[in-house]
């Protein structure tokens, strides 16, 4: 009886030793991996799913003492904690249930360019949480909501400040509108840019707008704060815009080469050609370098501009229609020695 005893003590130390062995020295994240390994659990996870989405990155923990040890350290539920997580090599099993039970979360850096319209940033950032492109569309449309957080359906798109922006994975569409709000009032802040604003007799709102047409005016940021000094001075007497990217937004035909008559005489009030004034909204998201264009404009008497036709990108000003003209007779003599008129 007492080797019998003395033989169970044994094997139940051994036991003992095999499991602590298992769970707490063995790497059940490959340690032979050159970085860490990224795993993702979609919202509404269960433990199973889990464990195959560990099992396709190569993380295979003995089931017969993990899955006791979930439970025991309550890192076993329905459904399970969703998100991002970053698994450093070598990592052993109950350093996984930690990391995935109460660990931070690993970020996503959603990237965010001049994006055209509020259904464009909702697929954009699709791309790098887990709600899809429509449920940001969903919510982006909810007037209710819209309203809530101080803008229209046709200013919503003002709130977007293109940029990097770590976030969580999991974030929901509200969760990053409400992100959105904050970068968009941290960036005003900074910067006196609510000055300037005041400065210019425009609102936030109508900087960003105006902007959106600078930033399709010209590739060349070297000439937008000239751009925006022409569109300002127009603003104060009074005179149409005459913006060919409000026209090309009105009519939703993005892909044009030229701007032809019929997109002059579309009738729409972002077109700058038919209604004076700024359109009601912005035609593009803004880049924080042609709001500060606009923020910042250079002061000059120049209420027309030409592309020279050239190839540079470059714009030819003239503070009269004249000199208009003749901006205008260059930039057909360019493209003729060009080969392309």
């Amino acid at each position: 009886m007492k080797k019998i005893i003395a033989l169970l003590v044994v094997a139940i130390v051994l036991l003992a030793g095999f499991a602590y062995y298992q769970l707490m020295v063995v790497p059940v994240v490959p340690k032979d991996s050159e970085a860490p390994i990224v795993v993702q659990f979609p919202t509404g996870s269960s433990y199973e799913q889990v464990m195959d989405s560990l099992a396709v990155r190569g993380i295979r923990p003995n089931r017969t003492f993990f899955d006791p040890l979930a439970n025991r350290m309550r890192f076993r539920r329905e459904p399970m904690r969703a998100g991002r997580f970053s698994l450093p090599p070598g990592t052993s099993a109950i350093g996984l249930i930690r990391r995935l039970r109460s660990g931070a979360q690993a970020t996503v850096d959603v990237v965010l360019t001049t994006e055209r319209e509020p259904m464009n940033v909702a697929a954009k950032v699709a791309r790098f949480l887990e709600p899809d492109s429509l449920a940001f569309w969903r919510l982006f449309q909810d007037t209710v909501f819209v309203d809530s957080i101080g803008y229209t359906p046709e200013t919503l798109q003002t709130l977007f400040i293109p940029n990097t922006y770590e976030m969580y994975w999991n974030a929901t569409p509200r969760e990053f509108v409400a992100r959105m709000v904050k970068e968009h009032e941290r960036f005003w802040r900074a910067n006196d840019r609510l000055d300037k604003a005041a400065a210019v007799g425009l609102s936030p709102a109508e900087v960003y707008t105006l902007a959106s047409i600078v930033e399709k005016e010209s590739l060349q940021a070297v000439e937008r704060p000239r751009i925006a000094g022409v569109y300002l001075n127009r603003l104060r007497i009074g005179m149409p815009l005459q913006a060919d990217p409000t026209a090309v937004f009105a009519t939703r035909e993005f892909d044009v080469g030229r701007v032809l008559h019929r997109h002059i005489e579309f009738d729409s009030p972002y077109n700058t050609y038919r209604y004076p004034g700024l359109p009601p909204g912005p035609i593009t998201m803004s880049s924080a370098g042609s709001i500060d264009a606009v923020l910042s404009p250079e002061e000059h008497n120049f209420l027309y501009f030409c592309a020279r036709g050239d190839g540079s990108g470059l714009h030819n000003f003239a503070s009269t229609l004249a000199g208009h003209s003749r901006n205008i007779a260059i930039y057909v003599a360019n493209l003729k020695a060009r080969g392309i008129r």
